[in-house]
């Protein structure tokens, strides 16, 4: 069995509070870009897990990686061989090891025919490992619990951009000015007859993890530059806690063209064009 781990962007990411256990609520919409690492599951008596790939330096292979927590959600005394090959940056905030981890669960699931985990052992498993095992464009409130799928989006094309620099999260969460911000305007009930409408309401709205990101990261603010000067580009936002940023398109060949100057501009740069998942 094989199986794609999207990258998972956030269009907008909002803060909205801070609960008494210091978890951030938030209030987020949410794709998937058709990129990201590949996970095969293969028939073996014990549980294993290697990983391989242009990005796999560094990646545990085992119980610190959310592939193996995810494995141990299910009850024990089941095998599995399973293969990483990772090509997603690491803390880039696009929910590699999430995505990771949720793809894992849905394979595992059918792999070993048993039900998936109860939604408490999911949300265990990080904040964004519910959304991406819902795995199409939704709203995500609250620490990650609250998903809501989103009216019908426009087709879209995403390029993806990470100018090599890793931001944890911690940090960034920790520089925020104010954790109390307003939440997203309302959701259209008939959702967006083109991109330009979805641009609109998108510029209504903000990723509150962008300027504490930027301060650390001054590389995001070239590649969001970079990105908004490109023809085509709708609209270009840092996704999650960064460092990747991402620029909306309505159009293949523009998007492929920016992701390709890009890379030839700054090849140290990761940058990849891909439509976004699950949309009407």
């Amino acid at each position: 069995m094989r199986l794609l781990a999207p990258a998972k962007v956030n269009l907008a990411l909002h803060v909205t509070g801070r609960r008494a256990d210091g978890y951030h609520l938030l209030d987020s919409i949410v794709v998937f870009a058709d990129h990201g690492d590949t996970i095969t599951l293969a028939p073996s008596a014990d549980l294993s897990l290697t990983v391989t790939g242009p990005r796999a330096s560094g990646v545990p292979t085992d119980r610190r990686n959310l592939i193996w927590q995810a494995a141990e959600a299910f009850p024990p005394g089941q095998g599995a061989a399973i293969t990483l090959d990772k090509h997603l940056p690491h803390a880039g905030g696009i929910g590699g090891g999430s995505s990771d981890a949720a793809t894992a669960l849905r394979g595992l699931s059918d792999f070993w025919g048993l039900p998936m985990p109860d939604a408490a052992a999911i949300l265990s498993l990080g904040a964004d490992v519910p959304v991406c095992v819902f795995g199409r464009p939704a709203r995500m409130a609250g620490i990650g619990e609250d998903i809501t799928p989103l009216p019908d989006l426009p087709p879209l094309w995403i390029v993806l951009v990470n100018p090599g620099v890793e931001v944890p999260t911690g940090a960034v969460f920790k520089a925020l000015d104010r954790a109390d911000n307003p939440p997203l305007p309302d959701l259209p009930p008939s959702g967006w007859p083109d991109a330009p409408a979805l641009i609109d309401w998108l510029c209504q709205t903000r990723n509150d993890l962008e300027p504490p990101a930027r301060t650390q990261a001054p590389e995001i603010g070239q590649a969001l530059d970079r990105l908004n000067a490109r023809p085509g580009c709708l609209m270009a936002r840092m996704s999650g806690s960064g460092a990747t940023c991402f620029a909306l398109f309505s159009e293949e060949f523009p998007a492929r063209d920016a992701a390709a100057a890009l890379a030839a501009d700054q090849p140290e740069w990761w940058c990849v064009a891909a439509p976004v998942l699950g949309l009407s």
